[in-house]
C-alpha cells in the first residue's frame, strides 16, 4: 500500500565570489558537521523520498517543511510554511510533532493539535495530491480517532507486509496521569481499521520520572508517567519501536524500546517485548540533557543508519524552545537491535553521512 522511499542527491547551488566551495546537491564540500542542526526544533522528523530529505519539527503555530539533499545542513535548506491553522476550532492551537508520509501516491501530514486546552489534543491528518509536498494544496481529511476519542499525540505510520499501521501516545481515560503507546491498523490514511491496542505502559523507574514541581509561574501538578513519541525501525524482519519515556520537562527524558517480529500479530500486546533498560539517555559529560522524540534516516548511499533526536544543552531547560535537533550515526547489535551509543557533544565534529 505504501510506496518505497529511497535515498538521495539534488542541486541547490550556494555561490560566493570568494569561495569555489559551492554546494551541489545541497551538500557543502565540508566533510564534517557539528550538532545541533538548527538552533531550535523539538520533535524532529525526516523522510527520504527519491533524492531528497524532507524535514519537519514542532513549531507550535504552523506546519513547516524543510527540503534538502544534505540533512546535516538544515540551516541552508529550502523552507516553507505549508499549512497554517485556523484561528479557532478543534485543531487551531498547539500544533505538535508533525510527520510527513508518502502513502498511495499522495502526501500526508500527521500531527497533534487542540482547541486551546490540553485535554482537547487529538491527532489530525492532511492530504496533498501534488508530486511535491512543498507545492499543491493541503486538505484537512479529519481526526484520526478511536471510538473512545481520548487525548492523543505523536502519531507515526508504518507498513509491514502490505498492511499500514499507526502508533501514537495517548490516555485510555478522560484524565491525565499515564501516557501509553497505542497501535491500530489503518483502513485508509485517515481512518482506523481496527480497535486500538496498548502495547507499552510506563512500568520501570526510568519511565516514571514525571513530577511537575510548583514554581513561581506554575502550580504543582499531579505526577505523570510518560511513554510518547513512538517511532519505528525495521531491520532483519524485526519491528523495533523506539519511544520517549518520562516527562520532557525533566532531564531524564530518554529513549526506550519494544520489539516484535514481522509476521506476528502486531495488534496483540503479547507480540511486543519491552527492554528493561533505556537505550539512549542524557550525558552530562557531553552537555546533552533530555534526549528524545527521535526519527531515523539512511545516509545518501544507503549504507549508514542515523538517529535524529532533540535535546537540551543545559540541565533544567525542560520542554521549551531550547530543544534542538541533533544527528549521529548508530550501528546494530548481534541480536538485530540498534546500538545508539551515547549522545555526542555539540562541539565534536562528525563525519557527514556517507555518499
Amino acid at each position: 500500500m505504501r510506496q518505497a522511499i529511497f535515498p538521495f542527491s539534488r542541486c541547490s547551488a550556494i555561490l560566493t565570489v570568494l569561495l569555489l566551495t559551492s554546494i551541489c546537491g545541497g551538500q557543502s564540500n565540508a566533510k564534517t558537521f557539528t550538532n545541533p542542526l538548527l538552533p531550535s526544533g523539538a520533535d524532529p522528523w525526516v523522510l527520504q523520498w527519491h533524492d531528497t530529505y524532507y524535514y519537519m519539527n514542532t513549531t507550535g503555530q504552523n506546519l513547516t517543511i524543510w527540503k534538502t539533499a544534505d540533512i546535516t545542513d538544515l540551516a541552508h535548506a529550502e523552507k516553507k510554511v505549508v499549512w497554517t491553522p485556523p484561528l479557532t476550532g478543534p485543531y487551531s492551537h498547539e500544533i505538535w510533532a508533525p510527520e510527513l508520509h508518502r502513502i498511495q501516491n499522495r502526501w500526508y501530514i500527521y500531527f497533534a493539535a487542540d482547541a486551546g486546552t490540553n485535554a482537547s489534543h487529538r491527532v489530525w491528518v492532511l492530504e496533498n495530491k501534488s508530486e511535491d509536498p512543498m507545492a499543491g494544496t493541503w486538505q484537512m481529511k479529519g481526526k484520526l480517532s478511536s471510538p473512545a476519542d481520548h487525548w492523543a499525540i505523536d502519531p507515526s505510520v508504518f507498513e509491514v507486509d502490505g498492511a499500514d499501521y499507526v502508533v501514537w501516545s495517548g490516555w485510555d481515560t478522560e484524565s491525565n496521569g499515564v501516557q501509553r503507546i497505542f497501535i491500530a491498523r489503518l483502513l485508509n490514511p485517515w481512518t482506523l481499521g481496527s480497535k486500538p491496542t496498548i502495547i507499552s505502559t510506563p512500568e520501570f523507574p526510568w519511565e516514571k520520572v514525571g513530577d511537575i514541581l510548583k514554581s513561581a509561574q506554575v502550580e504543582s501538578l499531579p505526577h505523570v508517567d510518560v511513554n510518547e513519541g513512538p517511532e519505528i525501525l525495521q531491520h532483519d524482519r524485526k519491528i523495533i519501536l523506539i519511544y520517549s519515556a518520562s516527562g520532557c520537562w525533566t532531564d531524564y527524558y530518554e529513549l526506550g524500546m519494544i520489539t516484535a517480529t514481522a509476521g506476528s500479530d502486531l495488534l496483540d500486546p503479547s507480540s511486543w517485548k519491552k527492554s528493561s533498560n533505556p537505550v539512549f539517555w542524557q550525558s552530562p559529560e557531553a552537555s546533552v540533557y533530555g534526549p528524545g522524540h527521535n526519527t531515523f534516516f539512511k545516509s545518501p548511499d544507503g549504507k549508514e543508519d542515523w538517529i535524529l533526536y532533540h535535546a537540551n544543552s543545559e540541565p533544567g531547560q525542560g520542554c521549551g524552545r531550547s530543544r534542538s535537533p541533533r544527528a549521529q550515526r548508530f550501528t546494530w547489535n548481534p541480536d538485530g537491535t540498534p546500538d545508539f551509543g551515547r549522545p555526542i557533544a555539540t562541539s565534536q565534529p562528525l563525519p557527514k553521512p556517507s555518499m
